[in-house]
């Protein structure tokens, strides 16, 4: 139980338990963080692919825009739960948020492979779509506050690209699933709708094992809890073989909780306060938005429409394109906390913008096949799968720990809404692939979209490599004379 003051309001703490945090080795309780907490985006991944499959539409008797729509829920629904369950994580805790947000998905989709019926279909797809949205707030926020600041850059990013091991995974498991000769045609796609559920079940028992962000507790008038959340840490990291350095006290806060902050404040700390953080956060995310469902979604029908490729055959296409996504983060993400955020967030969305420019051209003089088509794009998005995972790191770094998840849904969602877009207007650029033009030119502003995202970042971007959060952006609760007013 918390002091409090005269006035009945929390009295202000001091704290060491960011700098307590920070200081940490990297051992195997760090480990079940990133295991714990960053399964989710390979659900998304998988999700994703064997949805994009489509292999109940002859079920179900479902027309190609029904099949669209589907996806369209799906989003509306990761918008949706990345609002709600976002400011739900800044109020009510960032586990309890990591907790109810992967349950959610977990029943929703494996009710989904139950449907009988297009629109049952579409009611659980908007569901698992909440959940998937929940964590994407709930989760970069504990991540970054659990992960010391010296690995916090690599770690969040390498973790946001493993989506497309999951989407790698459900492209796989497609090939098994919707092969007649090993399951009916009613039969296999519903599988794959628990596949999901299925590994999400031993992901929610190890998540009952990882404590709530101590920062978030020292910040919501719980000092003594949060104390002891990195005493039992601390324990465990010594348990494990760490050896834990002397915390700097230079480094201590004194904060006092400020109970519920209306949107007002919210809207004053974006607006107002970090204007151009809020403009280099919308601008990485919508970019890179942009960029991937332009890509994403229509890969197959350029693959199809101007090489001439089989519809069962894209799948083989798809897999050195997940896997060139999910490589990138791996091996860049360390960059970004040595080199530094600015520069390796130029370099990704410029070095991915170029290789599309160049891929544009040759697409245009007919010089490409099909396969080397998909070299192309798995360079370019080798590049832009480590800078789209780093647009969620910079959001999550920049903005007041007491907002830090409903932030990440506020952007997340603009980005996605933005992006939708780019579906359709690629769609109809692609035509029926008799004339290369307009795709062209859709390729080359694809490709100045990303470099544009890269050079806002460089220019008004914040130098956030290997420093403490509270370094990068104070919390609102801190309590400290001559405050800046920020960037």
């Amino acid at each position: 139980m918390s002091n409090t003051s005269t006035s009945g309001q929390p009295a202000p703490v001091r704290s060491l338990v960011p700098a307590r945090m920070d200081r940490l080795p990297w051992t195997r309780f760090h480990w079940m963080i990133v295991v714990g907490l960053g399964f989710s985006w390979v659900l998304d991944g998988l999700e994703i692919q064997i949805v994009a499959s489509a292999g109940f539409q002859k079920s179900l008797g479902l027309s190609a825009a029904e099949v669209g729509l589907l996806g369209t829920i799906y989003l509306l629904g990761q918008v949706t739960g990345a609002l709600i369950f976002g400011r739900m994580a800044d109020r009510l805790g960032r586990k309890k948020l990591f907790i109810l947000t992967l349950a959610i998905y977990l029943v929703a989709s494996g009710i989904a492979g139950l449907s009988p019926t297009f629109w049952f279909l579409a009611i659980f797809r908007f569901f698992a779509g909440m959940g998937i949205g929940g964590e994407y707030a709930a989760i970069n926020s504990a991540i970054d506050e659990l992960i010391p600041s010296k690995y916090r850059g690599h770690v969040d990013i390498a973790i946001n690209g493993t989506y497309w091991g999951g989407a790698a995974l459900g492209s796989a498991a497609n090939l098994f699933l919707l092969n007649t000769d090993y399951f009916a045609q009613d039969v296999g796609w519903r599988i794959g709708f628990f596949i999901g559920p299925v590994l999400g079940l031993a992901i929610i028992f190890l998540r009952r094992h990882i404590p709530e962000s101590p920062r978030w507790l020292m910040t919501h008038g719980r000092e003594q809890e949060a104390e002891a959340t990195v005493d039992d840490i601390e324990a465990t990291v010594r348990k494990q073989g760490g050896t834990i350095e002397p915390v700097d006290e230079s480094k201590a806060l004194t904060v006092q909780a400020q109970g519920h902050i209306p949107i007002r404040t919210i809207f004053g700390v974006l607006f107002s306060k970090y204007p151009k953080r809020t403009f280099v956060g919308l601008a990485m995310m919508i970019t890179q938005s942009f960029l991937y469902n332009a890509i994403f979604f229509t890969y197959a029908l350029v693959l199809q429409n101007f090489y001439g490729t089989s519809p069962s055959s894209t799948q083989y296409y798809f897999f050195p394109f997940a896997i060139g996504n999910l490589l990138g983060p791996l091996l860049l993400g360390r960059l970004f906390d040595t080199w530094g955020r600015r520069q390796m967030i130029f370099l990704t969305y410029g070095v991915s913008g170029a290789v599309l420019a160049v891929s544009a051209v040759l697409f245009n003089a007919g010089a490409l096949d099909a396969t080397t088509q998909t070299i192309f794009w798995c360079v370019s998005f080798f590049f832009a799968s480590a800078g789209a995972s780093s647009a969620y790191l910079t959001v999550s770094e920049i903005f007041p720990l007491e907002l830090r998840s409903q932030v990440i849904g506020y952007f997340f969602a603009i980005g996605q809404i933005a992006g939708s877009v780019a579906p359709l207007l690629y769609g109809i650029l692609i035509g029926d692939g008799t004339d290369r033009g307009p795709l062209t030119v859709g390729y080359f502003v694809g490709a100045g979209v990303m470099v544009l995202g890269g050079l806002i970042a460089l220019i008004f971007g914040v130098d956030a490599a290997r420093k403490s959060l509270e370094d990068i952006t104070e919390p609102l609760s801190i309590v400290r004379e001559g405050k800046g007013s920020g960037s």
